[in-house]
């Protein structure tokens, strides 16, 4: 996989610093996309299991990342317990991109604002590269799940469901 140095966001630029390999996919986004994370992957022809979402969540009043396959849900109490945590929220959306400095539909786990508790679903390592927002709505970078977990510090745990 070719490395793509960019000047453009937060989670490109992350990418880059670490030194890892990756590769960006740009796309056109529907003006109506229901959801942000399935358009992407057809978009691309890519599987939905092997294209993660970024989720923020509310763990005990601190906020927490989720990041799930766009084919399913994020489990909330599954995310609690993998952070030590009892009770699991979802964030409002104007927290959620506080809190990163990404838009909704766009927020990358990488190159967040804050570096929040992040939990990546275990799925991740059954593929040689995922894809996951490069921090827009319309961008997606491709790496492998360990430089995933590796660069937002992140656990892996079964934390997705259907």
């Amino acid at each position: 996989m070719a490395k793509r140095v960019s000047q453009g966001t937060p989670a490109t630029v992350a990418a880059t610093k670490a030194g890892i390999a990756f590769q960006l996919h740009p796309y056109e986004v529907g003006e109506a996309a229901s959801s942000y994370g399935e358009a992407a992957a057809a978009a691309l022809g890519v599987a939905p299991e092997r294209l993660f979402k970024t989720l923020l969540a509310e763990v005990d009043g601190r906020l927490t990342v989720g990041v799930v396959p766009v084919a399913g849900q994020l489990d909330l109490k599954a995310l609690a317990s993998a952070v030590g945590g009892k009770k699991a929220q979802m964030a409002d959306p104007a927290d959620a991109e506080r809190a990163t400095g990404y838009v909704v539909g766009g927020i990358s786990p990488l190159g967040q604002r804050k570096r929040l508790p992040t939990v990546v679903d275990d799925s991740a390592s059954a593929f040689a590269t995922v894809y996951v927002s490069a921090g827009r709505r319309g961008l997606q970078i491709e790496l492998a799940p360990a430089d995933l977990v590796r660069l937002t510090g992140a656990g892996l745990a079964p934390i997705g469901r259907g």
